[in-house]
């Protein structure tokens, strides 16, 4: 009697502790967070609301967005604020950049397990510089992107001839780290460790699959001296490592390579993924790519073999695929691979919407949400209209702070930017930031794999009432899979 006694005591106040700690903590998102000062934004509640929206958060978020351009979530200690307004995203990310960073609040959550050097490596452009974008990685490139085409073609052809549905997203995926891997480091195969999500478990296994890679690198980089041709992106970091030979040391590579394996492979995959998606909803926008296809490349019969068709693709070709630029701008204007980012204030600053921002404040940019928005985009906001992006047939690109999916604010810091080539280029330059061409890499990689499918492949969604749509996570995937029907052309 006395031991349960004891037990209920203990276990009654384990839950007072629980209560009042839990309360202490609700209490300090209140205190000092100036919650009925109109120089601030209004509060939406707390950060830990989310949590009951989690599955749909980002169109939560859209909804609040609605009302207000710039709201605020309360968070211990600081406000989160959240703005969909591009003055506001012009001001962090370009105008007043220097006043904000990713925060060691980011870093400490989000990227300590992977990238512990990435804060001591960021803050200048000079590294990325110092590596140049010859005529031969282009090239080699091109090349890799032709044999992923042809591949994908191969491997949709089994599943259209046999009548059988077929994960989409699973197939891009697969194929998108296999390219990944033979352009940006030259091997003929890939880490096959499985997912992000269980590379925290192997970190060992990674980090000497990696050091020995930039070794290998180093030692060929070497024998190559005297060559400016340098056919993947590791060695021509290897060769501009020689100019900072401390700051480029092997941690250096070793934390762009997990960016380039761990971003790089989702944000393309996943943009592809919702491109076919949408292509199947909107069949008319399917047809229409298929044909400029046909029209620019000079093949309205089935060639013998995608070799022959892959081998039309041409840097010309791919400049007149305007209508295929579009869809695929407008499928990152709705589903952006990247859904939310923002920065951190070091300093206390006004935002051109002329709410107040205290020191460690975050600012939130909602790209998923700024897709929807009536003010930016007009009444047919939630429609997909590729069209829009369209002048006199010509492809037009919007202001990177209209259009956020590319995520300017990588730019600006050395190793983000090479995590977004994936996605930044999928388009002629909409910055102009002098990369040494290095525009046209994804945008062959995604144009020539989308091309090849389209041209052999009408694209059917094997249940049409399925509501598709994503999981909540850094990054936009597909909520499970994405299984469709392939019907030869």
């Amino acid at each position: 009697m006395d031991f349960l006694f004891i037990l209920l005591t203990f276990i009654a106040f384990l839950f007072l502790f629980l209560f009042l700690a839990f309360s202490f903590f609700l209490l300090s998102c209140f205190i000092g967070n100036s919650i009925m000062d109109p120089k601030y934004p209004p509060a939406e509640g707390t950060v830990f609301g989310q949590i009951l929206y989690f599955n749909r958060l980002y169109d939560y978020q859209t909804e609040q967005a609605k009302t207000h351009k710039t709201f605020r979530l309360l968070a211990p200690g600081r406000s989160e604020f959240y703005t969909t307004d591009p003055r506001n995203i012009e001001h962090i990310l370009k105008t007043q950049f220097e006043k904000y960073t990713k925060g060691k609040y980011h870093e400490d959550i989000l990227i300590r397990e992977f990238l512990q050097s990435m804060g001591k490596s960021g803050g200048s452009r000079g590294s990325l510089q110092a590596m140049s974008f010859p005529q031969v990685l282009r090239d080699f490139s091109c090349s890799v992107f032709r044999k992923s085409g042809a591949k994908l073609v191969g491997v949709i052809s089994e599943f259209s001839d046999a009548g059988v549905v077929f994960d989409m997203q699973d197939i891009l995926m697969r194929c998108t780290l296999d390219s990944i891997f033979k352009v940006e480091f030259g091997l003929k195969r890939f880490l096959n460790i499985g997912s992000e999500a269980k590379l925290k478990k192997n970190v060992k296994i990674i980090d000497g699959f990696v050091h020995g890679l930039i070794k290998t690198k180093r030692e060929k980089v070497t024998l190559q001296q005297d060559s400016n041709d340098k056919e993947d992106i590791l060695s021509g970091f290897l060769v501009g490592s020689k100019k900072d030979p401390q700051k480029m040391n092997d941690q250096y590579l070793r934390d762009i390579i997990l960016n380039f394996l761990i971003a790089g492979k989702d944000t393309s995959a996943n943009t592809l993924s919702w491109f076919f998606y949408m292509l199947c909803r909107n069949p008319l926008v399917q047809e229409k790519v298929a044909q400029e296809v046909k029209d620019v490349t000079g093949s309205q019969e089935i060639e013998a073999n995608i070799d022959e068709f892959v081998a039309k693709i041409t840097e010309a070709a791919l400049e007149k695929m305007h209508y295929l630029h579009a869809a695929l701008t407008e499928t990152l204007r709705l589903y952006p691979a990247v859904p939310r980012d923002g920065r951190v204030a070091e300093t206390d600053d006004i935002l051109p919407d002329g709410y107040r921002v205290k020191n460690g404040d975050a600012v939130c940019y909602m790209s998923y949400s700024m897709g929807r928005m009536t003010y930016i985009w007009g009444d047919d906001a939630e429609e997909f209209r590729p069209e829009r992006w369209l002048d006199n047939g010509i492809f037009q690109p919007e202001s990177p702070f209209k259009f956020i999916a590319f995520h300017v604010c990588n730019l600006f810091h050395p190793a983000e930017l090479l995590a977004s080539y994936e996605q930044l280029l999928i388009l002629p330059d909409i910055l102009n930031y002098g990369t040494g061409g290095s525009s046209d890499l994804l945008r062959e990689g995604l144009c020539l794999q989308a091309m090849a499918l389209l041209r052999f492949f009408r694209f059917k969604l094997a249940d049409e009432t399925r509501n598709i749509t994503y999981k909540t996570m850094l990054t936009l995937h597909i909520n499970g899979d994405l299984p469709l029907f392939a019907v030869s052309r």
